[in-house]
Order: C-alpha cells, then sequence, then structure tokens
C-alpha cells in the first residue's frame, strides 16, 4: 500500500502541470486586455498600465509566462493578482466557506442519498421505490438555480412569515453557524443526491441478486446481516468511486449556490476573476481544485481495498 501511495503521489506531478497548463493557456488565449478589464468602463492611463504589464509579465511570451508561474507554484507560491494582493491570501480568505459548504453538502449527499437508494432497492416496486425515483427525477429535471430560489423563497420567506419558523437562512450569516449553510449545502447537494440515491438503488439490487448473497440467505443469516455485511458493503464500490469525483465537484461548482445565498467563497472569487481576466487568480482556484480531487481519488482509490479485500495494490 505505501509503494502504490508514492506511485499515486509522483504521478499526481504531470496530472498537475497538464491541468495548470492547459488552464493558462486558455486564460492567455481569452481575448482583452486583463489591465483594461482592471480599470471598468475608464481607459487605463497607458503609463500606469504599462507598468503594471511590466511587473506581472504581461508582454512576456505563453512558455515564459507559464515557467514563472509553475515553478512558483511548486515553491508555494500562487502568484498574486493585478491589483497587489496575494492569491494565496485571497483563496485563504474565500476558502473555508466554499469549504464548510462542500463538506455539508457531501454529507447530505451520502446520507440521504445512500439511504433512499438504499429504501428503495429493498422495496422495489412498491410505493417507496417509485417516490424515490419520482423525486429524483424531478430534481434531475430541475436547474439548480430553480431549486436554490424555491427553496430561499418557502423555507426561507414563506415558512417565516406563515408560521414564524425561522430556521433556514435567506441570506448567509457566518453568525449562524452550522444553520447558515443547511438550505444552501442542500440546494448545492440536491442533484448529485439524485444521482447517488439512483445508482445506491441499482448496485444494490445487482448485488442482491449475486451467487454470494444468495448463499448466505441461505445459510440463513439475519436479512440485515445479509444486506449489511454482504450485499451493501460490494454495492458501495461505485457509489464511493462517484462520492470521491463529486466531492471535488462540490468545491468548484459552487459558483451559482454561492451567489443564490450570497456566500463569499471560491466560487464568487472565480467568477470575479474570470469577470476581469485575472488569470493568476483562475489558475490559482484550479490548481487548488486539481489537488482536491487528486487527493479525493487517492482516498477513494484506498477505500477499495476496505470495501474488497480481494483488491490489492503490492
Amino acid at each position: 500500500m505505501g509503494r502504490y501511495v508514492i506511485r499515486r503521489l509522483i504521478q499526481a506531478i504531470p496530472v498537475l502541470i497538464g491541468a495548470t497548463f492547459l488552464i493558462y493557456f486558455i486564460v492567455f488565449s481569452l481575448p482583452g486586455d486583463p489591465v483594461q478589464a482592471l480599470a471598468g468602463e475608464k481607459r487605463a492611463d497607458p503609463i500606469v498600465a504599462e507598468m503594471i504589464r511590466q511587473r506581472y509579465h504581461l508582454n512576456d511570451p505563453f512558455l515564459v509566462q507559464y515557467w514563472n508561474y509553475i515553478s512558483g507554484v511548486f515553491q508555494g507560491n500562487l502568484g498574486e493578482s493585478l491589483t497587489g494582493r496575494s492569491v494565496s491570501d485571497m483563496i485563504g480568505e474565500a476558502f473555508p466557506y466554499t469549504l464548510n459548504l462542500g463538506l455539508v453538502a457531501f454529507v447530505i449527499e451520502t446520507v440521504v442519498g445512500v439511504a433512499a437508494g438504499v429504501m428503495a432497492a429493498l422495496r422495489k416496486g412498491k410505493f417507496l421505490d417509485q417516490l424515490v425515483l419520482l423525486s429524483t427525477l424531478l430534481v434531475i429535471s430541475v436547474p439548480v438555480f430553480v431549486t436554490g430560489f424555491i427553496l430561499q423563497l418557502v423555507l426561507g420567506v414563506q415558512l417565516k412569515n406563515s408560521y414564524g419558523i425561522d430556521f433556514f437562512s435567506v441570506s448567509f450569516n457566518e453568525d449562524d453557524g452550522l444553520r447558515a449553510y443547511l438550505l444552501p449545502a442542500f440546494v448545492l447537494a440536491s442533484l448529485s443526491l439524485a444521482y447517488v440515491a439512483r445508482l445506491t438503488r441499482t448496485s444494490l439490487m445487482e448485488t442482491m441478486r449475486a451467487d454470494y448473497v444468495r448463499t448466505a440467505v441461505a445459510k440463513g443469516l439475519k436479512r440485515r446481516r445479509v444486506i449489511g455485511r454482504h450485499a451493501l458493503r460490494n454495492a458501495l464500490i461505485p457509489i464511493v468511486t462517484f462520492l470521491g469525483a463529486d466531492l471535488g465537484g462540490l468545491m468548484g461548482g459552487a459558483v451559482i449556490t454561492e451567489k443564490i445565498f450570497n456566500i463569499h467563497g471560491i466560487g464568487g472569487l472565480l467568477a470575479q476573476a474570470v469577470y476581469q481576466k485575472q488569470g493568476t487568480i483562475i489558475v490559482g482556484v484550479v490548481t487548488l481544485l486539481v489537488l482536491i480531487y487528486l487527493l479525493t481519488t487517492l482516498i477513494v482509490d484506498m477505500l477499495y481495498a476496505v470495501l474488497d479485500p480481494r483488491i490489492r495494490y503490492e
């Protein structure tokens, strides 16, 4: 296992370089002048604009700019924005909000999605199964921003005005603690939750037809033990794969949710950087997300051996 982890960490280096190279090239190829975008509607002073370009090497060729950036990344420096602020500091201020939002959404997605899928699989064709299928289909069909505005209106406004229940916040307030993240986290997790429920249902139903499960039933083992120890454990392998990949997606896909609930996280920072053509910030955020993806996929691969002892890495 140790040698496998070392190999995966070594393999992560070219992946990181390739991902940052691609996004840096896309940002470099965007039309428009980032210095003028920084000035807004006013025309940037030519002397000041040239000083900014010289300071941040914006006149250098693409490969030279990328080399300066990636060499700084391996030294722990994500560069500076065109306003002179450290990108690491900007991400450090915004990332805790996105991290908390993503983790709460991940817990909701895992617990509710797996529980709904298990109940639907064990009651195939019955009312609960049909309810899970129809509700997940509805969630998948409705865009996330529509779900966010509806829940914000119903749970955050109408529920308070009609019944005096003020449990869900319309706008994010960090002083509310965990309560501030519940509604936006549910909105963020809603689409993935539906996929997890359907995937769990299909995987468990397929596993229940396996020969080793039938053998366990024939031995007279209790149904709860057969499902929990034999069927569900192996059915979780594709679900763990999806959840591991989706954790990084929750971190990077929170732009709309953070905008709806006025959360100043990575999503808002990234959207503003794209609008202002701040390439260093964009690539810095993407670098962080790539590292999260690499870490989660490594953890998922290690969990395979826990779920299925037949899997070996040496």
